[in-house]
């Protein structure tokens, strides 16, 4: 891993993938899909944003690649694209979220990801939060 201050293209890289996280609609999205695959009805039924807002901002997580689909019959579903994308939301939900030890939400959340089969441990240091592509 290389950290973001040595690398210029990496930290541009970086910043182009957090944009797509700084809207509060999009993220509101991936949270919800943290919990797993769902329809768009799904989806704005936990969140209330709204059908026509929904659709533009999924449509902006899928052109990210942050997203991805999987139909059945007139159905389509909507999963978080990868195990990066899953720690990065999971890690701002640790750090931004409604806790008095963010440092603690987030090792517990690292832990709780490491025992999952499959998981792969992120490697530890500052920049692993920037680290989501």
């Amino acid at each position: 891993m290389s950290a973001l201050y040595r690398d210029r293209l990496l930290a541009d890289a970086a910043v182009e993938r957090l944009k797509a996280y700084a809207q509060p609609q999009r993220l509101m999205i991936l949270s919800c899909l943290l919990e797993g695959e769902r329809t768009v009805s799904e989806i704005d039924a936990a969140t209330g944003i709204g059908q026509p807002a929904l659709s533009q901002q999924l449509a902006e997580l899928r052109r990210a690649e942050m997203v991805k689909t999987r139909r059945v019959s007139k159905q389509v579903y909507y999963d978080l694209a990868s195990e990066s994308i899953q720690l990065c939301v999971r890690s701002m939900e640790a750090i931004f979220g409604d806790t008095s030890d963010a440092n603690a939400a987030l090792q517990d959340m690292l832990i709780t990801n490491r025992a999952r089969p499959g998981s792969v441990m992120p490697a530890s240091g500052a920049a692993v939060f920037a680290r989501i592509g």
